[in-house]
């Protein structure tokens, strides 16, 4: 009588029976990373073991944002709008790097589910290329000409003598914000999003732990003040890229660099540029008219600088679970369309955009009722906790709207698609946005809350207008 068959544990992805792994299986697959195919799974296990590590990958991100402002405030509204100034440029590098890492996630992604995973890590190797001379000028610009960014700013008198140095390492270290992005997109594109994940664990636990030793000092650590936190924050990043480049050479589940594959690519790299254009565009014209806004707000006073910093650091840490599940919608569109699944990757973008919508909704009923209370954990001026709390109000009008907004945008960018969010994001944001702040804010005296309102009507209407659009199909027909 032969010996019955040892029975086996259902492989990573094992797709014959899905139901029968539990909750907790799945969500330590999704935690460590998973070798599965994204493009033949059932979609629903697919969405859940890409946008729980990327969702966790920015919760800690934005718990690190929120964090730094937290003791950074301690030191008064001057240090909080030094802080505020420098990220109106920072946003601009953030837009290069943003805008790269879409393009490096599409054409990544699109080559896996191509099943083309050499390519794939060649790209890689040139995205790392691209990112490094792309850091190059901020980093002169910024440690030489820190004091008269600020000064053009508006920046007070405290930030110009004492918060440049700030300026100077956060512009200076650039290159760890380019690396961060771009290595970390083509983990997401590659199916390795658990990886990623990690980067921002390691990079953002340093920079918590270190940015209250550095700013206040211990024992033989000096007090640096503001300085400290932007050098914790270079320390933890620079941490987060040594293990991403690790991490990339010694071989992910779904992608790994060769030491044969380290070579000048030129028209490769031309491609990732061009590919990336797109991206870089739309990203530019989004953070720019954020600078803009700063400015406006600038001349109205320090106090409204710190309440809007404050209120869109608060925005950005309950944005970052949102962001997570709408880049898995990226690396979905990306792999389904190169694996000719259209269809999937369509119902993809709807499934991540009811969880989303569902999320922020919710989010939307605690800025409602506790403005004042959420604001009011980082500072105790009654103005600023005034000015922060209302944005954080007038937001929760249509926070479920940037929900559709955030997928419908990256499924344009999964695809490859970087030039249709790139037109949109000129209409809304710089023939709309911009205007309208400037008129209701400084024409009509509404001060503050003139870029507020101008603010909910121009994203209001950009995630109603992009969400029409991606109704229509044209993405799905992108080439990368």
């Amino acid at each position: 009588m032969p010996l019955e068959p040892t029975p086996q544990r259902p492989s990573d992805d094992d797709d014959a029976r899905p139901g029968t792994a539990s909750l907790w299986t799945e969500l330590r697959h999704a935690i460590r990373g998973s070798d599965a195919d994204y493009t033949r799974i059932p979609l629903r296990r697919a969405v859940f073991l890409l946008a729980v590590p990327m969702v966790l990958e920015l919760v800690l991100e934005s718990t690190f944002a929120v964090v730094d402002i937290y003791f950074v405030a301690k030191l008064g509204p001057s240090a909080v709008a030094t802080v505020g100034l420098t990220e109106s440029f920072l946003f601009l590098l953030y837009a290069v790097g943003m805008g790269l890492a879409m393009g490096v996630t599409a054409i990544v992604a699109r080559r896996i589910g191509e099943g083309r995973r050499d390519e794939a890590a060649v790209t890689a190797v040139q995205a790392i290329l691209v990112a490094l001379l792309v850091s190059v000028l901020p980093a002169v610009i910024g440690v030489v000409y820190a004091q008269d960014l600020l000064r053009l700013m508006g920046a007070d008198a405290w930030s110009l003598e004492h918060g440049y140095r700030y300026t100077q390492w956060m512009l200076g270290s650039n290159a760890v914000i380019m690396l961060l992005f771009v290595i970390n997109a083509i983990f997401r594109g590659a199916g390795d999003a658990a990886i990623a994940m990690r980067v921002l664990w390691l990079a953002n636990g340093l920079n918590i732990l270190l940015c209250p030793l550095l700013i206040y000092g211990l024992g033989p650590i000096p007090a640096l003040g503001i300085e400290g936190a932007a050098i914790a924050t270079t320390i933890g990043r620079g941490a987060g890229v040594a293990y991403q480049l690790w991490m990339l050479f010694r071989g992910g589940k779904h992608i790994r660099v060769l030491a044969s594959q380290l070579a000048w690519r030129g028209a490769l790299l031309w491609h990732i540029v061009r590919t990336s254009l797109g991206g870089i565009g739309q990203m530019i014209i989004a953070m720019t008219s954020w600078i803009f806004l700063m400015r406006i707000l600038a001349s109205i006073g320090n106090e409204a600088v710190a309440g809007a910093t404050i209120a869109i650091r608060i925005l950005m840490f309950v944005l970052m679970p949102a962001w997570g599940m709408s880049n898995a919608a990226a690396t979905l569109v990306g792999q389904s369309l190169g694996a000719s699944a259209a269809n999937r990757a369509e119902a993809a973008v709807w499934q991540i955009g009811w969880y989303n919508m569902a999320y922020l909704v919710a989010v939307s009923v605690v800025f409602f009722l506790f403005p004042q209370a959420l604001v009011g954990f980082f500072t105790d001026d009654a103005r600023v906790v005034a000015i922060g709390a209302e944005w954080l109000r007038i937001l929760s009008y249509s926070l479920f709207v940037y929900g559709w907004w955030m997928v419908a945008v990256q499924a344009f960018n999964g695809a490859g698609d970087t030039l249709t969010p790139t037109g949109i994001n000129v209409v809304f944001f710089w023939a709309v946005q911009i205007p309208l702040a400037w008129f209701l804010a400084l024409h009509l005296g509404w001060q503050h809350s003139g870029v507020f309102w101008a603010t909910f009507v121009s994203e209001t209407a950009v995630g109603l207008f992009t969400l029409w659009l991606f109704t229509r199909g044209r993405w799905k027909n992108a080439k990368v």
